[in-house]
């Protein structure tokens, strides 16, 4: 049975209960939004990746071991990469890859929380830095259950570019090894925030880079994550220069 089959109430989480008190904050005007708005900007997104050129995909067959032998891992990206990153995963789920998506508590994660199960993925709220053993026990249990968690991996407020390390030490707590992922456009808006979030224009052209799979076993002790950390780090950073040089290069 599909987690989205079963009780909402079934996760007894620090992130389900941040996800239902998010809810009760929405006030007329954004259950309206919710209700009315949501489906027209779920139409306007499929619409304008739609148009998107995929150019290249550089190593995508580093995700294929997972797909085909249904096995897990923690796919990663930078929050600014996160509309071509989650269009990406979405393509997986179609091959049927068993995607969680790790999204902010806050109000402002209940619009990316509806468009990903929308997608037929799994949602947590929370971080993956967040502190707790209510936290990390609930992750583990999707990953237990075949869900790779997905990430943006300096989310959800930053600094840019910086991996934070709870990411890592959820790979490590259930065994399974980081996916590095990057990507570039050759046209795109840039929001005014702390993350410089990437939206691709219509008919944008794209690389993507999908990194070797990078592993992080039990065994490392706690002391030293933090050298895995930083070569995940540099891992997501090298692949987005790669995948920057590649579109110049086409």
């Amino acid at each position: 049975m599909l987690l989205s089959d079963q009780n909402p109430n079934h996760f007894d989480s620090v992130e389900s209960r941040r996800s239902t008190a998010s809810r009760r904050k929405l006030g007329p005007a954004r259950r309206l939004y919710y209700f009315l708005g949501l489906p027209l900007l779920r139409l306007i997104i499929r619409l304008l990746t739609s148009t998107y050129r995929t150019e290249k995909v550089i190593g995508a067959t580093n995700i294929d071991p997972f797909i085909d032998g249904n096995r897990v891992c923690a796919p990663a990206y930078w929050h600014q990469h996160h509309v071509i990153g989650s269009t990406l995963v979405r393509s997986w789920i179609r091959r049927g890859f068993k995607a969680c998506f790790l999204i902010s508590g806050s109000v402002d994660g209940d619009v990316p929380e509806r468009i990903a199960r929308a997608w037929g993925a799994e949602v947590r709220r929370g971080s993956a830095n967040q502190r707790g053993a209510l936290a990390r026990r609930d992750q583990q249990k999707m990953m237990k259950q075949g869900y790779s968690i997905v990430t943006t991996a300096d989310g959800p407020r930053g600094p840019k570019y910086e991996f934070k390390s709870g990411t890592v030490l959820m790979a490590r707590i259930a065994g399974v090894p980081m996916l590095p992922v990057a990507c570039a456009a050759d046209r795109a808006w840039y929001l005014n925030r702390w993350d410089d979030f990437m939206v691709p224009k219509p008919f944008a052209r794209i690389v993507i880079a999908i990194g070797e799979p990078i592993p992080v076993p039990r065994e490392i002790p706690l002391d030293d994550l933090e050298p895995v950390r930083a070569n995940v780090q540099a891992a997501v950073m090298s692949l987005m220069k790669e995948s920057e040089d590649a579109l110049q290069a086409t």
